[in-house]
């Protein structure tokens, strides 16, 4: 186990830098049992903050395989509307959630994908409702992780799991800046760096951006009124938060109709409990026409075929090729991580605050403006240390802003 003094600071970081969770704030946490003790110290640090309460909804890997594998049909895709109310209470009453993601990446690898792609499909129906409170930024809420045995002994091949665990947890430290003196300062300073990166790009208007890497020839168009983000997001009230720890990206979306060309993975995508890896999508007009894939061909299939916005982009993300997670040499197999490492786009649902107005948009009015809508949004990953990528400016003329792998744009962090 990690000393308690890192692990103190990690809770803290968390809950101030995280969901920056405010006093008589409802907290509700979603935990694997495997991390109980993690997230015990996360119950005692916000009640000391002055949270109101703590709710924490449990995961436990082992059940969620036998569900999967015994269930019928009708259970897996049943969401009890009881539970619907429950995330939806906890929204309207200003909660703040905070997700401890650690999971085992191979965890579903035995299941049939059609009955996760089912149960999945089934949820995000559900939470519908629930999830404009997150993706429109109306609650704060954060995402981290914690080292699990499978995790850890994925990520580190021949260890035992108490060794694997201690090495994730000191990679953990590192790229999340709990092993800075002062960690909540080192986030100030980082999210000032991507707010920085992200006001150059706005500045820009950029009306597209090409990519160019081995196996990746694309060209995604912006929608006019489009909004880079980076740094931690905004709630409706002004109160700060960061979505994803850790984080070294700037984002915003591509417009859903104007992509168009070839694009490769470069890491490998856990989705669903199973591993797609080596695989090739094709875009026209902003739709998947062709894919493939070495490895999850299946389950990269019944992604695609959740529905109609599944097959479009909601979010295009630069992330230099130096980046701490990159400069580590290992695959996570955990998107939270990996997607840090590399400049990624996610197919399904857009976020509508990368857009001007966008927050208070109706859906067809996002749809006018070339914003995706989707069931889903699952990131993947094409950057790498070939990656070339050019943005075309109002005028038509066309400007460096990447070349292999590295911002090459006047101001950004070299």
């Amino acid at each position: 186990m990690a000393e308690q003094q890192m692990l103190e600071k990690y809770a803290e970081l968390a809950l101030k830098k995280g969901v920056n969770l405010k006093e008589s704030q409802v907290l509700m946490i979603n935990s694997s049992i495997e991390g109980v003790d993690f997230t015990r110290i996360l119950v005692r640090k916000a009640y000391e903050l002055g949270a109101k309460d703590v709710v924490i909804n449990w995961q436990d890997d082992e059940i969620t395989l036998q569900r999967y594998l015994h269930a019928t049909e009708e259970a897996l895709t049943t969401v009890p509307q009881w539970l619907v109310d429950k995330y939806l209470y906890y929204a309207e009453d200003d909660v703040a959630l905070l997700s401890v993601r650690s999971t085992n990446p191979d965890l579903l690898k035995d299941v049939d994908p059609e009955r996760i792609a089912k149960a999945t499909k089934a949820n995000a129906e559900s939470m519908k409702a629930f999830r404009k409170y997150t993706m429109n930024d109306k609650i704060a809420w954060s995402i981290i992780s914690i080292p699990t045995n499978d995790w850890a002994m994925k990520i580190f091949p021949g260890k035992d799991a108490e060794t694997a665990k201690e090495l994730l947890w000191e990679q953990i430290f590192n790229i999340v800046r709990v092993n800075e003196e002062d960690p909540v300062k080192a986030w100030d300073e980082h999210n000032a760096t991507l707010k920085a990166a992200h006001k150059i790009l706005n500045d820009k208007k950029y009306t597209a951006l090409t990519f160019t890497a081995p196996g990746t020839d694309i060209t995604f168009g912006l929608p006019k009124g489009h909004i880079w983000k980076g740094g931690g997001a905004y709630t409706e009230e002004g109160r700060h938060f960061n979505p994803n720890m850790p984080t070294e990206e700037v984002f915003t979306m591509p417009d859903k109709y104007h992509v168009d060309g070839v694009v490769s993975s470069t890491k490998p995508l856990v989705y669903g409990g199973n591993m797609i890896d080596n695989f090739k999508l094709t875009f026209k007009d902003g739709k998947v026409v062709d894919f493939e894939a070495k490895t999850g061909y299946e389950t990269l299939k019944h992604l695609l075929d959740t529905d109609e916005g599944a097959k479009r982009l909601g979010e295009i993300a630069l992330v230099p090729h130096r980046s701490p997670i990159s400069q580590s040499g290992l695959i996570f197999y955990n998107t939270l991580y990996d997607e840090n490492a590399s400049c990624h786009i996610a197919l399904g649902k857009a976020y509508p605050t990368n857009i001007e107005g966008g927050a208070n948009m109706s859906d067809e009015e996002l749809d006018a403006h070339g914003v995706n809508d989707s069931l889903t949004h699952v990131d993947f990953m094409i950057g790498s240390a070939e990656l070339n990528i050019d943005g075309v400016l109002e005028n038509g003329e066309t400007e460096a802003v990447f070349r292999q792998g590295e911002w090459v744009l006047p101001g950004m962090t070299k």
